[in-house]
C-alpha cells in the first residue's frame, strides 16, 4: 500500500493532516513511517500530479476525499467536507481510516507478485 500526502508550503494546514494520518494508520495497525511526504513547488507540478489543493492524501494513487466536479490544478489550499458538513483544511478521519481499510483489504485480496508458479 502507497500512503502519499502531498503538500504546497503555501498552505499551514499540511502537518495536521499529517498528525491526522499518522494516528489514523496507528489506530489501524499500518506503519506510519512509510507516508510519502512530497512538496508540490510549481505550478507545473501541480498539474503534473493533478494536484488540487494542500493537503492532499493519496492511497494507491486515490484520493482519500474525491473534489466534487472539475477541480482545477495548483498550489492553492484545500477545502474538505467532514461527514458531519463542516468545512475543514483536512479531511475528515472517518474518510481516511475508510480508504486506508479499502486499500489494505484490495492488498490483502491481490495476487502474490512475487510468488512462483508450481
Amino acid at each position: 500500500m502507497r500512503v502519499e500526502l502531498l503538500f504546497w508550503d503555501g498552505c499551514p494546514s499540511h502537518p495536521r493532516a499529517l498528525a491526522e494520518l499518522r494516528r489514523a494508520m496507528a489506530e489501524m495497525g499500518l506503519d506510519p513511517s512509510a507516508i510519502v511526504v512530497r512538496e508540490v513547488q510549481t505550478e507545473a507540478g501541480a498539474a503534473r500530479e493533478r494536484f488540487v489543493g494542500s493537503p492532499t492524501i493519496r492511497i494507491d494513487g486515490v484520493d482519500v476525499q474525491q473534489p466534487p466536479g472539475e477541480e482545477p490544478f495548483g498550489l492553492t489550499c484545500r477545502v474538505y467536507y467532514r461527514r458531519d458538513g463542516r468545512i475543514s483544511p483536512t479531511p475528515d478521519p472517518a474518510d481516511v481510516r475508510d480508504a486506508l481499510a479499502v486499500a489494505r483489504a484490495a492488498a490483502a485480496t491481490a495476487p502474490d507478485r512475487h510468488a512462483t508458479p508450481d
